[in-house]
């Protein structure tokens, strides 16, 4: 029997395709299904898993379908789907500072009235100025997660901790990242910056406000030099080399956020705040960095705004953690360390301050990316790439509250 060429296979496969989802699309039609939203997230792994059952809960609920776009390049992916005017209606992205800008332009549409704002911290959902220069709610916190956290295996004392601190062999510490290497080492400046110089000096720094060159942003750079051993070809080409997400032996430390807990559990593990082990952390240190996977509506559609809705619902099972104050607090039998963090997470707002990076503009961060990477091999240049970064800062950007002040205002 003659064999179909390739292309033949190709097109019978599409029509296959289509076909199918020409009949799914047919069935949820005659069951009721009233519309569509399309949603852009860089969600992987167990984190998609639960977004996706949450979804389905959604789409059973409402009757309306959910199609995720998934993608590890959103800022790209969204500037160029906003360029060609095929944005999704729904984009989720890792902090506030690309947002900013989208509400700037006009690009987003003001959450108000979707859902009560008092619910969250004024840190997580702040009021920015629209393109018409009001201000509103344009973004809603879907995920959260902390940072300032040092991992150790269980049972270590504080003085052991010390001892490993101060010591670079004592600490995990991997760059790879894919296209976005290089950010476990901008975690480490920002950390050792608020630690060292206070909540203020950082949030003027995160605003542009305060330049890279300032005597105050360099010691943080220089301290983590030294903690880590920059400038050692051997310990910095492994740095370079090995994924952030690699497995850490368990009698080292590791500057890591929440999201390895399930890593560190596997030896009891716990952590302490980074002001314990960074050397001059000031007096008044003690606040926490974090991150969060912030929901913002490009378009305002019907289904849009109830996904909205959904995903403000305290009952609404996320991916930890969740800012809502009303929501359920992880099970602390069953997972005694999620406890812990969600409880620093949503019970301290006046110590957290945003990672100061996710507040930058996307060409400042990039490169603050690639700066720490070169600062590793080569600590002796810091200067010019301290010089170059500032060519980059811009000035002052629009206030934003990195770190948290107060409650929310609907």
């Amino acid at each position: 029997m003659r064999r179909p060429r390739p292309r033949t296979l190709g097109v019978v496969c599409v029509c296959l395709a289509l076909l199918a989802a020409g009949v799914v699309t047919g069935v949820r039609w005659a069951r009721g299904w009233t519309g569509s939203v399309t949603v852009l997230a860089n969600w992987s792994g167990a984190e998609k898993d639960q977004f996706e059952q949450a979804m389905r809960r959604f789409e059973d609920e409402y009757r309306i379908d959910v199609v995720y776009q998934g993608s590890s390049a959103l800022s790209q992916v969204l500037a160029a789907d906003l360029a060609a005017g095929t944005q999704p209606d729904v984009a989720v992205l890792p902090g506030p500072g690309e947002l900013m800008a989208y509400a700037a332009e006009g690009r987003l549409e003001p959450l108000d009235g979707l859902f009560e704002a008092g619910a969250y911290d004024r840190v997580w959902m702040p009021k920015v100025a629209g393109e018409d220069g009001r201000e509103r709610t344009y973004w809603l916190p879907v995920k959260t997660g902390l940072k300032s956290m040092v991992w150790h295996a269980g049972g270590l004392s504080a003085d052991r901790i010390a001892r490993t601190a101060a010591e670079p062999g004592g600490w995990c510490l991997a760059m790879g990242s894919g296209a976005t290497s290089g950010w476990p080492g901008t975690d480490w400046v920002e950390d050792v910056l608020l630690q060292q110089a206070g909540p203020r000096v950082y949030e003027q720094w995160a605003t542009g406000r305060i330049a890279w060159t300032d005597p105050r942003v360099r010691r943080a750079w220089r301290t983590w030099g030294d903690m880590v051993g920059a400038g050692d070809r051997a310990r910095v080409g492994h740095m370079l080399q090995d994924d952030f997400g690699q497995d850490c032996p368990r009698q080292r430390l590791e500057h890591q956020g929440s999201f390895r807990d399930t890593h560190w559990k596997r030896v009891a593990g716990d952590f302490v705040h980074s002001s314990e082990v960074i050397p001059g952390a000031g007096g008044g240190s003690g606040r926490w960095e974090v991150s969060g996977d912030l929901a913002a509506l490009l378009n305002a559609t019907d289904e849009a705004r109830q996904l909205i809705r959904f995903l403000a619902d305290p009952g609404t099972a996320l991916p930890d953690f969740s800012a809502n104050r009303k929501a359920a607090a992880p099970d602390g039998h069953r997972d005694p360390l999620k406890r812990k963090v969600g409880a620093i997470l949503r019970g301290s707002e006046h110590r957290l301050c945003w990672d100061a990076s996710d507040t930058m503009p996307p060409a400042l961060r990039d490169a603050f990316h690639q700066a720490v990477l070169r600062f590793l091999v080569a600590p002796g240049l810091l200067d010019a790439r301290l010089r170059d970064l500032q060519a980059l800062n811009g000035g002052p950007r629009p206030t934003l509250p990195v770190c948290g002040t107060g409650p929310a205002t609907n």
